[in-house]
């Protein structure tokens, strides 16, 4: 898949979901029950023990692979970068912004979204390849920050992760957010082995996201 093509396809569906989890077995569960609710973007975090063999095994999984754009994130180096492209990764994603990150999925021309926490190092981001831009922490920022930025920056591509809730996910897309990330308000019950409950959530979390785009 070309990088515009993986770009596209988060921004249509408007949800990346950040599986983070104590083994790579339940990380695996924890997928396939997004998928099952719809989600298509899927983030396997780096603090996953064994993330890169999460990523290999969901990427060489046949029906699985076809379902879901699989990416990692938590990469705070271009050398954690290259292993996860190796692994099947599409996209990277970062809590902060690193130049030889970037550099590395530009070389490679898949999509590096790095985090960002004010107007400078969002256009410090995009200056450097960001296809989107990954506003962070989002709890602490709020849809008004969103709101801010895209005044002198209406071209900007955000999508905030932390703190995205069922409650509030209408705010960010309404305040022009291409996508949202979430983790724990979608993947919680995983922690209890209902993997059911991920599965309704996350279909609950992509019928807001085309509710609040209509």
């Amino acid at each position: 898949m070309r990088k515009w093509e993986v770009l596209q396809t988060i921004a249509d569906s408007g949800l990346v979901a950040v599986v983070r989890a104590e083994n790579p077995s339940e990380a695996a569960q924890i997928a396939e029950a997004l998928a099952a609710g719809g989600v298509v973007a899927i983030e396997i975090s780096f603090t996953v023990p064994g993330a890169v063999d999460v990523i290999k095994c969901l990427s060489e999984s046949g029906a699985m692979a076809r379902k879901i754009l699989l990416g990692a994130g938590t990469v705070l180096d271009p050398e954690t970068a290259r292993i996860a492209i190796l692994a099947g990764a599409k996209y990277i994603v970062s809590p902060s912004l690193n130049l030889d990150t970037a550099r590395l999925c530009n070389r490679y021309q898949v999509p590096y979204l790095p985090g960002a926490g004010t107007l400078r190092d969002i256009v410090e981001a995009m200056e450097c390849g960001a296809g989107i831009v990954k506003v962070f922490p989002g709890e602490s920022l709020g849809p008004d920050f969103v709101k801010a930025v895209r005044a002198p920056l209406p071209h900007a591509p955000l999508m905030p992760t932390g703190g995205v809730s069922i409650e509030n996910v209408a705010s960010w897309i309404k305040a022009g957010c291409v996508a949202v990330g979430v983790g724990g308000h979608l993947t919680a019950g995983a922690k209890r082995g209902d993997f059911e409950s991920v599965t309704r959530i996350a279909r609950e979390f992509m019928a807001r996201i085309q509710e609040a785009r209509a």
